[in-house]
């Protein structure tokens, strides 16, 4: 059977003006990565990111400590959903209900279990699909671009081929609903839990994939470090 390593990228710029960039702790998650792949002596047959700034900056730190390894292609399938597209569409509705919602998400370093509250409120009403947007792409196209990603993939592996895919935890839940079936609210209950470069694995033979294993952080919690571990 192959197999297909999905990472998530490092910890990004949280609360800053550009979010898609890995901070310092971010670099040293990916090297971590790559140091416990090289213990392995792991040797990937492809390496693939999305085109995000965060996602090829984990990939190259993360190769980077490794022997020899393939060039990284990049392939949009694998981006990240536009959050803040979706907080803008739904953001009318949720000062209803929320009216400080604009200075708590405007502050989100500050506010953080806050803004976790409310975006979990917004990706909800998203991915039930009852509360479309114009202009905003739903859930169900997102889905479809992931799955699109993932036909390519195995339409061009071989039997055996080690694949690493350096994405982001919306394009892993994306996965895993089309992987096991669960209902979008119930992956992004898993997806709450996606640990910055944590490693899922799924394997396939032909066109047949499953979930091997989920959310695999060893390679920090070996550090001993709990500043290492974690989720935005």
């Amino acid at each position: 059977m192959g197999s297909i390593y999905l990472i998530r990228h490092g910890q990004a710029s949280f609360g800053a003006k550009n979010y898609d960039v890995l901070s310092p702790l971010g670099f040293r998650q990916a090297a971590a990565l790559g140091d416990y792949f090289a213990q392995l002596d792991l040797r990937f047959d492809r390496c693939i990111s999305g085109e995000l700034q965060r996602q090829q900056d984990t990939a190259q730190a993360t190769l980077g400590r490794m022997a020899s390894q393939p060039e990284v292609e990049v392939d949009p399938a694998f981006n990240e959903f536009l959050a803040d597209e979706v907080i803008r569409a739904h953001l009318d509705d949720l000062l209803r209900i929320e009216p400080n919602a604009l200075q708590i998400l405007q502050n989100a370093a500050d506010h953080r279990a806050e803004f976790q509250r409310l975006f979990s409120q917004v990706i909800q009403r998203w991915v039930s699909g009852e509360h479309e947007k114009e202009g905003l792409g739903s859930w169900q196209s997102f889905i479809e671009r992931v799955e699109g990603g993932l036909n390519r993939l195995l339409e061009q592996a071989g039997p055996k081929d080690r694949v690493a895919v350096f994405t982001s935890g919306g394009t892993i839940t994306a996965l895993l609903q089309l992987i096991i079936g669960v209902q979008p609210i119930k992956a992004f209950e898993l997806n709450w839990q996606i640990v910055n470069t944590s490693l899922s694995q799924l394997k396939f033979r032909d066109r047949e994939v499953s979930l091997a294993s989920f959310n695999n952080h060893v390679h920090l919690e070996l550090l001993k470090n709990p500043e290492l571990i974690t989720w935005r």
